[in-house]
């Protein structure tokens, strides 16, 4: 695999942490919860995923029996929220998806979670923009 098509691979599975996913083993377990982590052998820990004994609050699967991992829960779409703030701040908008943030005018930095960074008018219209966003993708 060549070295970008890697690094694009595990960049989407870091994209799936914290997030509800689904897993399925080789044996045929599966395992539906949130994930909490992820190494490059595949290795998995989910959390809140019901089980025959339910004392169980957290389940590490080892890699080399993972068979499929599914996100279940739709991801946030940084891309169309930056588009929606480059209609108001034209030519000022870069998507950092390395961080998983846009960052408007090299000083207000908005995640999924909303105005990471940044202050002033700038950033309380960004704000809005964001909660705009929000309640029309729910």
């Amino acid at each position: 695999m060549s070295a970008f098509a890697f690094r694009k691979f595990a960049e989407e599975l870091v994209t799936m942490v914290g997030r509800r996913v689904a897993v399925e083993t080789s044996g045929g377990n599966n395992y539906e919860g949130n994930m909490l982590g992820i190494d490059e052998n595949m290795n998995v820990i989910i959390e809140n995923a019901p089980t025959q004994d339910s004392k169980v609050f957290k389940v590490a699967i080892n890699g080399a029996f993972v068979r499929e991992i599914k996100l279940i829960e739709k991801p946030f779409d940084l891309k169309a929220l930056a588009s929606k703030i480059e209609r108001v701040f034209p030519g000022l908008v870069r998507m950092r998806e390395d961080i998983g943030a846009i960052v408007v005018m090299d000083k207000i930095k908005v995640t999924e979670q909303g105005v990471a960074e940044g202050g002033g008018l700038a950033a309380e219209r960004v704000k809005t923009v964001y909660d705009e966003f929000v309640k029309l993708s729910k």
